[in-house]
């Protein structure tokens, strides 16, 4: 199933007292302390749509890092945004938020032998499954399918640029690192339940919620806590890619990195285009 939707993402104008939303909403800074960061979607998620930012700015001498989750409470309806989402938000009820940190973010399943059986079958299906242009370039979580382009987080472009894209795509950067793109959806599991699931940098973490009643609309939880600073939202091409992200992908395919395009007699415009998302 893909997310057949597209929806422009932004912040609720509804936020903690210390988050600063910029005119688009679609960047939102802590600009004091290291709590009452917390920020919602605009709008309710839908069903295998991904709410995905990236981490813009880090503040040294606090020890966390940024949260992330679901809830189902309209943020419009709260008397007073909660300083923190762990435990403060969650304690209030319908709230399911998961803590980024450095290490350890993939969800480990209780059932051993279930779990040895759906990597034997994952990896038999991605044996048989046929490779091509889309199928390669698709983030499958059951039966959601995300293009993964805007997944992965890139570095600034510089001299060790194409290195540190490689770590970034190989997750073996740290997740709080700057530029790291981290996402959260809800997989629906049977009637009225659902998975709630967070990517990073393009990588499926597993279901950190289940169970999560999809009878109300659910929204992204955004916590800018601590050592994590500004986040701005990444928004995700669902479906067919535009052509212009199609012109990128086969521009790139035949580079070395992304800035080779300097050497390339191209627009600047074009090699702009390219370069940064």
């Amino acid at each position: 199933m893909a997310a057949v939707l597209g929806q422009f993402m932004e912040f609720h104008p509804v936020h903690g007292t210390n988050v600063q939303l910029d005119l688009c909403r679609t960047r939102a800074t802590r600009v004091e302390s290291f709590a009452n960061g917390i920020c919602f979607s605009k709008h309710p998620l839908n069903p295998g749509e991904i709410f995905l930012v990236e981490i813009e700015e880090k503040e040294l001498g606090w020890c966390g890092h940024l949260r992330i989750g679901l809830t189902a409470r309209d943020p419009q309806t709260l008397e007073m945004v909660p300083e923190y989402s762990l435990p403060d938000l969650v304690d209030q009820g319908e709230s399911w938020v998961f803590a980024i940190t450095r290490n350890h973010n993939k969800v480990i399943e209780d059932d051993t032998h279930e779990e040895v059986e759906q990597v034997v079958d994952g990896r038999n299906e991605e044996r048989n499954r046929p490779k091509s242009f889309f199928t390669d370039t698709h983030l499958h979580i059951e039966n959601v399918c995300i293009p993964k382009d805007k997944l992965v987080g890139r570095s600034r472009p510089g001299r060790f640029s194409h290195i540190l894209d490689d770590l970034y795509k190989t997750n073996a950067l740290p997740p709080t690192a700057r530029r790291s793109r981290i996402g959260v959806l809800y997989v629906p599991k049977g009637q009225g339940f659902a998975d709630m699931h967070i990517v990073i940098n393009g990588e499926d973490m597993g279901a950190s919620a289940k169970g999560i009643p999809t009878n109300q609309p659910l929204y992204a939880v955004i916590d800018v806590f601590a050592a994590t600073k500004c986040v701005r939202i990444v928004q995700v091409e669902y479906g067919f890619a535009s052509l212009q992200t199609l012109c990128r992908k086969t521009i790139q395919k035949h580079i070395v990195h992304r800035m080779a395009l300097d050497w390339l007699e191209l627009p600047e415009l074009l090699k702009n285009f390219c370069k940064y998302e």
